[in-house]
């Protein structure tokens, strides 16, 4: 007899093996015990706890004290004989565990039981709302008397449970930490960082694909931040990406619009191609991005730093454009938070530059990408090969043969989001008092700097700030060039007192 108990026992009875491991797992020891690791939670129970080994029991008990995992659900839906739910709903018919075991078979799969309905009962809820984040407003489900408050619909619904962090995330208050700094640096000085920060963030997030160096880009990128941001209804609408795609790449880009191939994220090594990640079957896009536009809608009123890393992340993982997927799934981060009007104008929360700003933060970022890729990858190890190049609708050539798009569907459609809501929110708190401090810091330096050399030199602030700059770039020295372009500088005791000046000030 197994001592696995809820999912892990129905995982081993019907052979069903989710890609994302379970948030919550169940067993029967000597000792009650609740262990907490790597954003899991290990439970044991005593004999006198276990459930009868039947599907109804063992179901009962999940749902009950591990929660909801739709994507082992639709797993063992797909499998599971009919019988089983319907023998259980005609034995319990008011049973509230059995209406929501057959409200998520009738969700997910599409199929409908042979049973008439129930008559009588209280609604109840499909998802509890103190352990996952819920829809704002429900739809009654009259069939099983179920309020559907899943965050998205059946052609995708990400989930996110609201551990201890993620509730201090849902309590984040951008306007207070906004606030103290400007009591700290003034509103001038914060309103001035305000075009640097675009243009940091627009640099991060090409420095977080390598490529940084690309000046025009990166300009480009930060003029779509500072007058996008926020302006449209809803960005994730086709025509609303297709805009937003233009206007990132620029005119001369190869291609543009939803994809219409198959994707993958990989490298060259010497030995092989390693693939890191299979995107969603291009076939299934449209429904996917239909699925977290109805989660932006669904979710109105809820925490706005979870909806902006659910939207971000969901897009990234969908991978729905032919370009440009990194780029739009980070300004959805912003776009977010400026329509939820959590991140008032003209404020942009360099979040890229937080990430790109060491190596050790860029592999931060992608290890919170590997968390799906990963298992994903190691699940459909052999299901993916490359043959001969062929040509797909939209003209590009291919080579990777994945067979397994429609059974990894159930992992794409119903992603854990937790983890990655959590990271997003320490890389804000991060950006706000690091990022975001560090450059109004800067700033109210720079501008006390200038007043000190005023003292010994008199000029307008474009050469006064001239000057401040080429000494800070020349190791705290003034260059013959500076000394050609300002002729003051020659005298050795000037020089040297704005000199003083400048490196005491950036100490």
């Amino acid at each position: 007899m197994s001592n696995w108990i809820g999912y892990k026992w129905l995982a081993e009875k019907y052979k069903v093996e989710p890609v994302q491991p379970f948030r919550i797992d169940s067993k029967i020891a000597r000792s009650r015990t609740t262990i907490h690791e790597d954003g899991h939670i290990h439970k044991t129970y005593l004999a006198s706890a276990r459930p009868d080994d039947t599907f109804a029991d063992q179901f009962t008990f999940a749902l009950k004290h591990e929660g909801v995992h739709l994507e082992f659900l639709a797993r063992l839906f797909k499998i599971l004989p009919v019988v089983e739910l319907e023998n259980w709903i005609n034995a319990e018919p008011t049973g509230q565990y059995a209406r929501r075991a057959c409200f998520f078979y009738e969700w997910l799969t599409g199929h409908k039981l042979n049973f008439p309905g129930v008559n009588g009962g209280n609604y109840i809820d499909a998802i509890d709302e103190q352990l996952y984040m819920a829809a704002v407003i429900s739809t009654n489900n009259l069939r099983w008397r179920i309020r559907d408050n899943l965050p998205g619909n059946r052609e995708y619904c990400p989930m996110v449970m609201r551990t201890e962090q993620v509730q201090l995330a849902e309590q984040y208050n951008f306007k207070d930490r906004l606030q103290a700094l400007e009591v700290e640096f003034g509103a001038d000085i914060l309103m001035r960082s305000v075009v640097w920060l675009t243009v940091k963030e627009s640099r991060g997030s090409f420095a977080i694909e390598h490529e940084e160096k690309n000046v025009d880009r990166v300009k480009r990128f930060a003029a779509v931040m500072e007058q996008r941001c926020g302006q449209y209804e809803s960005p994730l609408r086709d025509e609303s990406l297709a805009e937003l795609q233009k206007e990132i790449l620029g005119d001369r880009a190869t291609r543009y619009g939803l994809r219409k191939s198959p994707v993958f994220v990989g490298e060259t090594s010497p030995w092989a191609l390693i693939v890191h990640y299979i995107a969603p079957n291009s076939q299934d896009v449209p429904s996917m991005l239909s699925g977290l536009r109805d989660f932006e809608i669904r979710t109105q009123g809820k925490s706005s730093l979870l909806r902006a890393a659910v939207i971000s992340f969901g897009f990234v993982y969908i991978h729905p454009m032919s370009d440009g997927n990194g780029r739009i799934s980070r300004f959805l981060v912003n776009d977010v938070l400026r329509r939820d009007d959590a991140v008032p104008e003209p404020f942009i929360l360099p979040i890229s530059a937080t990430i790109a700003n060491t190596p050790i933060k860029r592999r931060g970022y992608d290890q919170v990408l590997e968390l799906l890729s990963k298992p994903l990858m190691y699940h459909y190890q052999t299901d993916f090969s490359f043959g001969p190049v062929q040509i797909a609708e939209d003209d590009v050539r291919y080579n990777l043969i994945f067979d397994a798009y429609e059974d990894a569907n159930l992992t794409w459609r119903y992603l854990d989001l937790t983890d990655h809501v959590e990271y997003l929110a320490n890389i804000i708190d991060l950006t706000i008092e690091q990022e975001m401090r560090q450059e109004a810091s800067y700033l109210r330096n720079f501008r006390q700097v200038r007043e000190h050399v005023k003292e010994f030199l008199d000029g307008p602030d474009a050469d006064i700030d001239r000057i401040i700059r080429s000494i800070r770039e020349n190791n705290g020295q003034v260059s013959n060039k500076l000394r050609e372009e300002f002729s003051q500088l020659n005298d050795a005791k000037l020089a040297g007192n704005i000199i003083l000046v400048i490196n005491a000030g950036f100490q």
